[in-house]
């Protein structure tokens, strides 16, 4: 029987023992989980990620499937509203990814932690009944999942600190902590939550970046408000609210011109290569489908230049610069340098900012 067949055949029981048998789970976080049932802590109206929009599960075994499995279950969509596009803006992360996160987080007894978005309250629920409820703090900017979450808690005797704020701020009255996780993307990792981890202390979070992926990021804490470490794989989570990126600007139809791709768009499709391009080229965002063989991708920066590239076909390129052609050059930078993977890169968050590295602190990648 393969893991999903059983995972839908055992449940949660199921669920929790591929997690462990992939090496996600410690016996002392495989006990913490066993006590807290996924499935408690989704409300009966979930949806799951289409490829345009979300989609409402169906009531019984769909739910039932669904919430057992290692998938992300979308828990609100258009921030509550009704009417709205079906766009995901809160879930229940995928198991995987939060066994993965926890893991990387490293809480010891007696840790104090912080947790940047509470949602339906399961991350917090891990952290309470691993720690104690007096030693979790979770801020979520919704305030009616805010109280969701807290009523869902109670219902298992857990009572973590509830913040209801941007999670972009953190909560300072908690600090220090000694770990801080964040259940959203960050498009970068704000100095205010760097300066609420005690030194010695470490930071787990995805990063939403805007070269076509997320990535994992797990960072030490240092003397001087300095944050630095490797990125751990990629990562697909729903932005911050106050770290949602723009509208894209419009294009100039009326400057498009052709011309012949050097590079098939599915090469740029690793995170290393969004890592080393994101900082080689910021400010330009990029995007792919795919239909069958084909990949087509999209760039665009601030500014409205634009280009659009499909396996096999000519790229078009608009506006003053020529995106296709900086992307190509900055992939044969990256061909050059072995094509790394991207667990060799590495991030340090300063109080003048944050700068991605290759390999080692001192070898920064800058922008071009």
């Amino acid at each position: 029987m393969n893991d999903t067949a059983w995972v839908k055949t055992a449940g949660h029981a199921g669920l929790v023992d591929v997690l462990a048998r992939r090496g996600l789970l410690s016996s002392r976080w495989r006990e913490v989980w066993e006590r807290l049932p996924r499935d408690h802590f989704i409300p009966p109206h979930a949806w799951r990620q289409g490829q345009e929009r979300c989609v409402p599960v169906a009531p019984g075994s769909d739910w039932w499937d669904l919430v057992h499995s290692d998938q992300p279950v979308v828990t609100q969509v258009d921030d509550g509203q009704s009417g709205g596009p079906g766009i995901a803006t809160s879930s229940n992360s995928q198991p995987s990814m939060v066994a993965k996160m926890l893991q990387l987080l490293d809480v010891q007894d007696y840790d104090m932690v912080l947790e940047i978005g509470t949602a339906t309250g399961y991350v917090a629920a891990l952290l309470s009944e691993r720690l104690g409820s007096d030693r979790v703090v979770s801020v979520e900017i919704d305030e009616a999942l805010s109280k969701q979450a807290a009523a869902t808690l109670a219902d298992h005797g857990l009572s973590p600190r509830l913040v209801v704020g941007d999670g972009e701020k953190g909560w300072e009255d908690g600090a220090p902590y000694d770990r801080l996780i964040s259940t959203c993307a960050l498009r970068h990792v704000p100095h205010a939550l760097i300066r609420q981890v005690a030194p010695g202390g470490i930071i787990v979070a995805p990063l939403a970046r805007t070269f076509w992926s997320g990535a994992l990021v797990r960072l030490s804490v240092q003397d001087g408000g300095i944050a630095q470490g490797p990125f751990r794989g990629g990562a697909s989570y729903m932005p911050m609210r106050s770290h949602r990126l723009p509208d894209a600007g419009p294009v100039d139809s009326n400057t498009s011109r052709s011309s012949e791709a050097g590079a098939d768009p599915r090469q740029l499709l690793s995170l290393g290569f969004a890592l080393y391009a994101g900082a080689r080229l910021p400010g330009v965002t990029m995007s792919h489908a795919e239909a069958g063989t084909t990949v087509t991708v999209w760039l665009q920066d601030e500014a409205g230049s634009a280009a659009v590239a499909a396996t096999g076909e000519s790229v078009w390129e608009y506006g003053e610069r020529n995106l296709w052609a900086e992307v190509e050059a900055v992939y044969a930078e990256y061909v050059s340098l072995g094509q790394p993977e991207g667990d060799i890169f590495g991030l340090t968050v300063t109080p003048a900012g944050q700068e991605v590295w290759l390999r080692s602190p001192r070898t920064v990648i800058a922008a071009a």
